[in-house]
């Protein structure tokens, strides 16, 4: 059993740290791609599936030689939303920072400032979505080690 809780947090730690270094990469030149979001879709489903595992194996007897396994395993998906509701939050941010009112107020700007604005909350979108998933990597990293 503690072979599946090893192979679930490796694949956690590889899966979210890949989607990291990459949303952060492109972050960092201000390209937001795609694939990044496929990536941090990816790592966040591989977070999902280790807490079902986890719960699984305790269900099935799962004794690890570290009580902080269990919380390194579900932690992420707590991780996840923690940046989802941030994610959200992003495109507010952005808008109040501008003196913008809403969505509607963007709509009147040129377009040169419209796609800066666009532009803006997708970048910050992806930051806290890399950072998150670089945060879930390591918890990978440390439900691995305490198995």
């Amino acid at each position: 059993m503690t072979g599946v809780a090893h192979g679930v947090a490796l694949v956690v730690a590889i899966a979210n740290g890949i989607a990291g270094v990459v949303g952060a990469a492109l972050w960092w030149r201000v390209e937001p791609r795609p694939v990044a979001w496929a990536l941090i879709r990816a790592g966040q489903v591989t977070a999902i599936v280790q807490a079902v595992a986890a719960g699984v194996l305790a269900a099935a007897g799962l004794h690890p030689a570290d009580g902080l396994y269990w919380l390194y395993a579900l932690l992420p998906v707590a991780v996840g939303f923690v940046a989802e509701q941030l994610r959200l939050a992003s495109a507010q941010t952005v808008l109040d920072a501008r003196d913008l009112e809403d969505a509607q107020a963007v709509g009147r700007l040129r377009e040169d400032e419209q796609r800066s604005v666009v532009l803006q909350i997708v970048r910050r979108e992806l930051g806290v979505m890399a950072a998150a998933a670089l945060v879930i990597c390591f918890l990978g990293l440390r439900a691995l080690g305490t198995v």
